[in-house]
């Protein structure tokens, strides 16, 4: 066989390893247009999950940009209070951004943002970057700077990060308040000094020339540093009330990408890339690690991926190849990874979606890939079935709307009979707007039951529109769960009531026992049951046949009828004979 073929086929077999499990959940909406998905893998290596994102091409209501933490170069913050911090200006989802120095949170690759160049990119790695289209670019990019002052034009190829024991820097607002300490540099401010955009040239009057560090930096200006012998010809050439000039120039050109961040390596193409011949250690790349991409389809459509892993029997993880077939195979024409290992986070509105594998949990990182959305956002009601029968559970549905610019704003409570229940029309400022709602007419009966639909619709101050809706059921079928006390005691020779429920209409009812965090313990079966009172007897033994220690337990019942779901659950409490109250598995 000709070595094309073979790899052709070698690469057609890790494909077929990597198709997905055919039980895989639907997408789940989390924001118009941007909807989520949980895909589980089975591959040699053991099962592995991952968490996709799929958003719209950036542009209009949406966008695609890096978030740096703490609003500076150095310092870590979670992913989960980035999003939280920007809450008030754009609902958001996303992923960890690039890596970065343990030591300080300095970024190791490109960071822009609306066209401000805030840290340099490496050119042998990868760089991502969004343009003015909206089309994800994939590139190695190099940045050409030069200063001038009194003489010719200097090169220095340090932007807001650390010098070693010669040459320049640029230090702007972006790296924070102040230079880092220098012993022996020689720092000059530059005020005003426009923002630092990369193509053209940059040019402001030195105001101050001060030397070894904590330089304070202009909120509107920079500052040069010089070390070793490029101290003494910063000083010579830059005295107070010259003007100096600086040029960043990016290599390709990238004079239409707005944001961008440090990433890699590539993986995808056109068809997934086996070896991009990056800076990156092999074993780095080939073993199986949490690890997180962003993709675009080709119709735009931005993908954000996290891999969880390092966790045997949950997910192992994907090595940079696998993640590059998931990426192909999700549609991605062009695909690049990002951070990976235990910083590896997806997270919607600061709650996490992924399960970081670090022990602590969720790692504070340097910046992140987030999917900015400024239109109207309903979040999901708080109850998925609303049941106003008196018994104390799901009585009254808690519905709210979240705008971030003033915004008309009409919002509308649709019965299933098509019948709006309850609309609103107003201007507001930017925030969240609740409603509750007790599910009950005027004269105190509960509402028609069946499909319910929230619709809120606004047009903003810049005459943006967008709509949001989000749907829930209103079914009595179930209600009234009750514990049956005293606590279950076991072992015994048939099955008791634990828990009983009243069902008022004809139902397929599922009857089954599990832990209080949900895990199963045994399925007592399922009937067709006529309304009335729905008993679940258990005699306390697992579904593996062993019997079960002390504790609390859950009854739960699901009845499906042409309404849909309901599902209620008891807690109830086990004790084994011969056992304290106390005792546990």
């Amino acid at each position: 066989m000709r070595r094309p073929a073979l790899i052709a086929s070698l690469v057609a077999v890790a494909a077929s390893l990597l198709a997905p499990s055919p039980a895989l959940s639907q997408p789940q909406p989390l924001m118009p247009g941007v909807t989520y998905d949980r895909q589980v893998q089975f591959t040699p290596a053991g099962p592995v999950v991952l968490h996709v994102l799929t958003a719209p091409r950036p542009g209009s209501l949406w966008s695609l940009r890096p978030v740096l933490s703490n609003e500076a170069i150095t310092g870590t913050e979670r992913l989960t209070e980035m999003e939280q911090r920007l809450s008030a200006v754009a609902t958001t989802v996303g992923v960890n951004g690039d890596r970065f120095a343990v030591a300080d949170g300095r970024p190791s690759g490109i960071l822009m943002r609306g066209g401000t160049l805030d840290h340099p990119p490496i050119p042998t790695r990868s760089s991502i970057g969004i343009d003015s289209s909206g089309q994800l670019r994939v590139e190695r990019v190099a940045l050409r700077a030069t200063w001038q002052g009194r003489g010719p034009r200097r090169p220095f190829a340090v932007l807001n990060d650390r010098l070693g024991r010669s040459g320049v820097a640029l230090y702007t607002p972006a790296w924070g308040s102040t230079t880092p300490p220098a012993p022996g540099s020689v720092e000059v401010v530059l005020q005003p000094f426009p923002a630092a955009k990369p193509g053209g040239e940059l040019v402001g009057p030195v105001t101050q020339v001060t030397s070894g560090g904590g330089t304070p930096i202009p909120p509107d200006g920079a500052v040069l540093v010089g070390l070793g012998t490029a101290a003494a010809r910063l000083q010579a050439e830059a005295p107070a009330g010259q003007e100096v000039r600086v040029r960043l120039l990016l290599q390709p050109d990238w004079s239409a990408v707005g944001e961008a961040l440090g990433g890699g390596p590539l993986l995808v193409r056109g068809r997934a890339v086996l070896d991009a011949g990056e800076a990156f250690p092999t074993r780095e790349l080939a073993t199986h690690q949490p690890r997180a991409a962003v993709g675009q389809t080709a119709d735009g459509r931005v993908l954000l991926v996290a891999v969880d892993g390092r966790s045997l029997g949950y997910s192992s993880g994907l090595t940079t190849f696998d993640l590059a077939l998931a990426m192909l195979r999700l549609g991605a024409v062009t695909a690049a990874a990002l951070d990976g290992g235990g910083s590896t986070a997806m997270a919607f509105e600061g709650r996490l979606l992924n399960r970081p594998a670090d022990p602590g949990g969720e790692r504070p990182i340097a910046d992140a890939l987030l999917v900015s959305y400024e239109g109207i956002y309903a979040p999901l009601p708080a109850e998925a079935v609303l049941s106003p029968n008196g018994d104390g559970v799901a009585e009254a549905q808690s519905l709210a709307y979240k705008v971030v610019r003033p915004s008309t704003v009409t919002a509308s409570l649709v019965g299933p009979d098509g019948v709006p229940r309850l609309t609103q029309s107003e201007q507001v400022g930017p925030g969240t707007y609740p409603l509750e709602w007790a599910g009950r007419r005027e004269d105190g009966t509960p509402e028609l039951e069946g499909r319910w639909t929230w619709r809120v619709s606004a047009v903003d101050d810049l005459g943006r529109a967008s709509s949001d809706e989000r749907s829930f059921d209103l079914n009595l079928s179930l209600g009234f769960p009750r514990p049956v006390r005293p606590a279950l005691v076991v072992p015994r020779r048939r099955p008791r009531a634990v828990a009983t429920f009243q069902l008022t209409r004809p139902s397929r009812v599922r009857m089954r026992i599990e832990t209080p965090s949900g895990a199963l313990v045994r399925a007592l079966g399922e009937a067709q049951l006529s309304p009335g009172t729905v008993t679940v007897a258990w005699d306390g033994m697992a579904t593996s046949g062993a019997l079960v220690y002390s504790g609390q337990y859950v009854a739960r019942v699901v009845a499906v009828n042409e309404l849909g779901s309901v599902s209620l659950a008891v807690p109830f409490a086990v004790r084994r004979s011969g056992a304290s109250p106390g005792a546990r598995r």
